[in-house]
């Protein structure tokens, strides 16, 4: 799925009433599975497309992004393998990601 397609289902949802957050790559460092520029796109429920991660830490994104639809406030997530928190969610690509979690309003 491209990020366009990404956008175009989280347009869709918005349309059909759904409250939704967009998680989007900001920035990588070393070996990260996901370039710059990839979307997830999470609904209050947990339902999801798109990728941040290649799977290995999208459990965790999309916690943070319903979340973020609660609390109506973006955030940003950092995941890589020094952190504690990286291996227990998976990340052990041997790089780190950075990740902009935002509600769509």
């Amino acid at each position: 799925m491209t990020a366009h397609d990404v956008l175009e289902v989280a347009e869709g949802w918005r349309r059909a009433g759904r409250k939704v957050a967009l998680a989007t790559v900001i920035e990588t460092w070393g070996s990260a599975p996901r370039p710059v520029g990839s979307h997830l796109v999470v609904d209050d429920e947990g339902n999801f497309e798109g990728s941040v991660s290649g799977g290995c830490v999208e459990g965790a994104v999309v916690t943070e992004a319903i979340e973020a639809i609660a609390e109506k406030k973006p955030r940003i997530l950092e995941f890589g393998v020094a952190d504690e928190t990286a291996w227990r969610v998976g990340l052990s690509c041997g790089g780190r990601i950075r990740i902009h979690v935002e509600p769509v309003e």
